[in-house]
């Protein structure tokens, strides 16, 4: 399990890697998981995203309703209550990523992100040119426990 910044939800809506990388390995039984509010930055982050490529808007909460299905929308009763510890271990950065750093915490998994914000609080941190990486660990550790 692996859990997701917004980041890496509107890279998987604005470009093929990260969407098939989570298709592919989904079906291989891998979990992924974003907190709730990560879903809401990228709707309200694509529109503008889009448009500034020239591309229509139109199909942003399809491709997150599509996205939902493969990555699991993690509730704020869940990550809450590692509110105080995650915004501790962000100070000085962006705290308003807590929540994603918060659902790691809970979930005790690591965060695939292109956020340098992440780095150094003591979680490990994924980016997308070395996700596989993990993607296949997970995979082959799945594997060898079934």
């Amino acid at each position: 399990m692996i859990v997701l910044d917004a980041n890496i939800l509107i890279r998987a809506v604005l470009g093929r890697r990260v969407r098939q990388l989570v298709e592919i390995y989904t079906a291989q039984g891998l979990r992924f998981v974003a907190p709730d509010v990560a879903f809401n930055d990228a709707q309200k982050y694509l529109p503008p995203l889009l448009n500034k490529r020239g591309k229509s808007d139109v199909d942003v909460l399809a491709s997150l309703e599509y996205l939902r299905q493969l990555i699991e929308p993690v509730d704020c009763e869940l990550y809450g209550e590692f509110e105080a510890e995650a915004r501790e271990r962000l100070r000085g950065r962006d705290e308003n990523d807590w929540p994603v750093l918060a659902t790691a915490l809970g979930l005790s998994c690591d965060i695939w992100t292109e956020d340098q914000d992440f780095f150094g609080t003591g979680i490990a941190v994924w980016t997308t040119n070395r996700i596989e990486i993990f993607l296949k660990s997970q995979k082959n550790r799945t594997e060898t426990e079934q």
